[in-house]
């Protein structure tokens, strides 16, 4: 049972974590803290955001962790073309079967690409997290098998460290390396879904905050808005908030790009002080 409320962060690269963080901050300011959840289920992004949340550290100090150049983490710059991305995907998943053969697929891609080294990749995840310790409260943190296609949820009953787990969340394929734990290998969550939004089910109110939104580029086998759809037909009362034209601007065409951490997190928080909004 996963309680009355749950939170579900989505992906969207490091401008999706100042993104989700200025977002929270601001609903808070408004007087709509969502952060008290009953479960957070995070993805990528969101699994970094879900970790800083659950580490106990004020909203008013995440923030200052995407705005403040010196309390920023250390990222490594990526050229991102998400149209380019999702075509490479494309590619890979021509003529799959199931859901699962097309992570299988992706996983056999990322396992197969040239990327940073992995303890290097996992420096700048452990940079992100105030603490490396599994919070007291209850979060979920998504990912996927690389080599069965298998969705994995890490959390702090798997045996996983922390920081392996919102790597292998963040581990997008092509970009990052996949991780390691328990001699596994593992890929981004977002493969699946950018939200995995429908293992929120048997909570009766859900709030989504989705940085890639309803109209993500890449494939996925769990689309969000037929995902909300099963969910509000289960009864749930579901609010999903997507960045406003502002905040697109700000996350802008690569948010892999550590120079939009400032813009978006400052764009996320004018959204959020304008209080809990469903998208459709």
């Amino acid at each position: 049972m996963l309680g009355d409320q749950a939170l579900v962060l989505g992906g969207g690269g490091v401008a999706g974590i100042a993104w989700i963080t200025g977002l929270l901050t601001g609903l808070a300011e408004a007087g709509q803290d969502v952060t008290g959840a009953d479960v957070i289920i995070g993805t990528s992004a969101g699994a970094t955001v879900a970790a800083q949340v659950g580490s106990g550290l004020p909203l008013d100090d995440l923030f200052a962790r995407q705005t403040q150049p010196a309390l920023q983490s250390r990222e490594i710059p990526v050229k991102l073309d998400l149209d380019r991305l999702a075509a490479d995907w494309g590619e890979v998943i021509t003529g799959v079967t199931s859901a699962q053969d097309m992570l299988r697929r992706v996983g056999a891609y990322a396992l197969a690409a040239d990327t940073v080294p992995e303890a290097e990749r996992r420096a700048v995840i452990e940079s992100r997290l105030p603490s490396r310790a599994w919070p007291t409260r209850r979060i979920q943190l998504v990912a996927v098998d690389a080599e069965t296609g298998e969705p994995c949820v890490f959390d702090d009953q798997s045996g996983a460290e922390l920081v392996d787990a919102v790597a292998a969340s963040c581990a997008v394929p092509g970009i990052w390396p996949p991780v390691t734990i328990g001699g596994r290998r593992y890929i981004d969550g977002g493969v699946r879904s950018s939200d995995n939004a429908d293992l929120a089910e048997g909570s009766e109110r859900i709030v989504i905050i989705s940085p890639l939104g309803y109209d993500s580029q890449l494939p996925s086998p769990q689309p969000l808005r037929q995902v909300v759809s099963q969910l509000r037909d289960q009864g749930a009362e579901v609010i999903v908030m997507v960045p406003d034209q502002a905040s697109a601007a700000a996350i802008g065409a690569n948010p892999l790009d550590p120079g939009t951490r400032i813009p978006a997190a400052e764009a996320g928080r004018a959204q959020g002080r304008g209080g809990l909004a469903d998208a459709g």
